[in-house]
């Protein structure tokens, strides 16, 4: 007499746990470290409101346009009365080729007052305070704290934002329970270099539209992989800015890519028991 055999379902992937998926993410944080171990504030400022009145000129916009517009501003308005006093029509002049050019005039010529009555006309170096400020919300605040005071803090700006959800990081599309989120997972000393490394590598390779998946330092970890292009060649055609096929090298140079590889690494479930 035969016994019909049933068959065994096909075994699901493993779910990552949150351990597991923290020392992924540390890995890769090395890795893209080693990539990019210069990255940096890409915003020009020598002091506190410097770096505050750029970071609030950023918005919808990119850092090199803001550089370009800065250092007049920075002339005309060299601290807070300055700014509180400004004439709105000059410096929304000044500050136009940034965009909603009204709306930061605005909140620039707010900053300022706030500055003065507030805090003596000096940048406030704790997070409290400073998303009291006119146009200040936690990115700001994270971005003044990490670069001018020294104060760690992550930066979840549209890059970050993107990148830790492609890496299978965090499914959080809130700002401020990403920030929380990935803070629980890495020391709070690295969380500036942190975001400096997400961004570089998210403005350089990989690509809101088409990242170049084939050049990524991090594709064997990363569980996006395929969402651009795996063409080694193909794909170092897409970096940007210093990666650029030709551009001059910062100094330290970039990491080295590591070699060109297949589909990333994948745990295999354990094999399903056997009847007896």
């Amino acid at each position: 007499m035969s016994v019909a055999s049933t068959a065994l379902p096909a075994a699901s992937a493993p779910v990552e746990t949150p351990v597991a998926r923290t020392r992924r993410a540390r890995r890769m944080y090395r890795v893209l470290h080693e990539r990019y171990p210069y990255a940096h504030c890409e915003l020009d400022f020598t002091n506190p409101l410097e770096l505050l009145v750029a970071t609030i000129l950023s918005a919808q916009t990119t850092d090199q346009r803001v550089n370009l517009v800065t250092p007049h501003v920075f002339a005309r308005y060299p601290d807070a009365a300055a700014y509180a006093g400004a004439h709105r029509t000059e410096l929304e002049t000044m500050i136009q080729s940034t965009g909603f050019f009204r709306n930061k005039s605005d909140a620039l010529i707010k900053l300022g007052g706030a500055l003065v009555e507030h805090f003596d006309g000096r940048v406030p170096g704790r997070l409290a305070d400073l998303v009291t400020l006119p146009g200040v919300g936690r990115k700001t605040a994270n971005v003044v704290l990490g670069n001018a005071f020294g104060v760690p803090g992550i930066t979840v700006d549209t890059h970050f934002g993107r990148l830790v959800r492609r890496f299978g990081w965090t499914a959080e599309t809130d700002p401020v329970k990403a920030e929380l989120e990935i803070g629980a997972m890495f020391p709070r000393r690295d969380w500036t270099m942190l975001s400096h490394v997400l961004i570089f590598h998210g403005r350089r390779t990989c690509h809101a539209k088409k990242p170049a998946c084939g050049a990524c330092p991090v594709a064997a970890w990363c569980p996006s992989y395929g969402a651009g292009p795996t063409d080694r060649d193909e794909a170092l055609g897409l970096l940007a800015y210093e990666l650029k096929p030709g551009a001059t090298l910062p100094d330290p140079p970039p990491g080295p890519l590591p070699a060109p590889i297949g589909p990333p690494r994948r745990r295999r479930a354990a094999p399903a028991a056997k009847d007896r």
